[in-house]
């Protein structure tokens, strides 16, 4: 007996949300596509909020996956030293972190996003003897609790059921649309002492903000920001955890601005293959942990740390991939203008960096709509932004030219069938 898919969600929480924005029950899915029971197709330009940047079963990670738990090698080991663990390390450190002229020291914090973040936020309070944190405007950075505090959507910060605080919100890139010089209201605060705003452990950013509407910071407000906390000796954290692994090109996000963050923290493609991994990558002074005053029971995935390592090996060996992202962006970018050119009554905007872009409404419902339109069409996309009033469009890095072209042909007709 088995269950339909109408069955099935009654049997799941009201919490749900992806399976009411596609209401079918996918099967399989093979490189930039997913596919459903009846068999039918779907681009997927959401590649698991991020997770998939090298595509759905990717076959050079498949094929180390498979040989390698069919060898019976350790999969759970919590943080014990294991030959799956060692190689991810040293592959991390000699082909990501020393070409880039990075010390950090890696940390497994638990197997997610939000894991990562939190290990930041702990560390740079106890580093600092300080708790304030300050973030920006329409961040997100996970759903826990600590998570929740320095991020800024209002209905995610509400399931908390509690006062979320020791975070201070400051006005992200352009939020007042150039009209104030930046950080003016943020150095004000930080040196006059009267402002009532304690000194800062650390300043939490996001160089791209994905589910904030993919607002993206220019590289001098980052540069700006970064010696801004020099000065003041606040630890810099870089969330990194969509827009890392190559999603705006270089491997790190921050890598075009020129700067180096304190602190780093990584996950969704991490593993290659949609395993849960994480990491949070800490200047070696600030490792003052003592040995389990962080943990968690799935801090060290070692099939995760398989498939992360080989995608390391096949992708980032050599700038192709870079190259073919920032290309493939230039692509995206000239087809969403094109879209926003066809409707200028409707005042919509394209954002973006690399193969993360967005298409911004004035009327969530009109992206609500496109969202709807192209699912039917065969195309999946998602909305963010804090009235879901963008689309956000994250193709796997590695799909094809004509798979983009097509996808970005979907979303055109979508958008019309949208505002008609």
């Amino acid at each position: 007996m088995t269950l339909t898919s109408i069955d099935a969600t009654a049997l799941e929480s009201g919490v749900r949300s992806y399976s009411r924005t596609w209401p079918t029950t996918f099967t399989k899915a093979q490189g930039s596509f997913m596919y459903n029971e009846e068999g039918d197709q779907y681009l997927d330009f959401f590649a698991g909020a991020g997770v998939m940047n090298y595509g759905h079963n990717n076959r050079h990670l498949k094929e180390v996956l498979i040989k390698y738990l069919a060898g019976d090698n350790v999969v759970h080991s919590l943080d014990m030293l294991t030959t799956a663990r060692t190689d991810f390390l040293s592959t991390f450190t000699d082909q990501i972190l020393r070409p880039r002229g990075l010390d950090h020291t890696v940390m497994f914090p638990g197997p997610g996003g939000a894991n990562a973040v939190e290990a930041a936020l702990k560390l740079a309070r106890k580093v600092t003897g300080r708790e304030s944190v300050v973030t920006f405007t329409n961040a997100f950075h996970g759903m826990t609790l600590g998570a929740l505090s320095v991020t800024g959507n209002s209905m995610k910060r509400g399931g908390a059921g509690i006062p979320l605080v020791h975070a201070t919100p400051m006005p992200y890139d352009d939020y007042f649309d150039g009209d104030v010089p930046d950080f003016m209201y943020l150095e004000r605060l930080l040196n006059d002492a009267g402002s009532g705003l304690n000194t800062p452990a650390a300043v939490i950013v996001e160089t791209v903000q994905g589910e904030g509407g993919v607002n993206t910071a220019r590289r001098e407000w980052l540069r700006q920001l970064s010696s801004l906390c020099k000065e003041q000796g606040i630890i810099l954290i870089v969330d990194d955890i969509q827009m890392g692994c190559g999603r705006t090109g270089g491997f790190f996000s921050f890598e075009e601005a020129g700067i180096v963050p304190d602190i780093i923290c990584l996950s969704k493609s991490i593993s290659g293959y949609g395993l849960p991994l994480a990491l949070t990558l800490l200047r070696p002074e600030l490792d003052v942990w003592e040995p389990g005053e962080h943990n968690g029971t799935f801090r060290g995935f070692a099939p995760a740390f398989v498939t992360g390592a080989e995608a390391i090996r096949t992708y980032w060996s050599d700038d192709d991939l870079q190259r073919s992202t920032i290309a493939k962006g230039a692509f995206a970018e000239s087809a969403l203008n094109t879209i926003v050119a066809d409707h200028p009554e409707h005042g919509l905007s394209a954002k973006g960096r690399g193969l993360a872009r967005g298409l911004e409404f004035t009327n969530p419902d009109h992206a609500a709509a496109t969202c709807r339109n192209a699912f039917e069409a065969g195309l999946l996309v998602e909305t963010s932004g804090p009235r879901d009033e963008v689309i956000k469009l994250l193709p796997p890095l590695t799909l094809t030219n004509e798979e983009l072209a097509r996808g970005l042909d979907i979303l055109r007709q979508a958008t019309a069938d949208a505002v008609a």
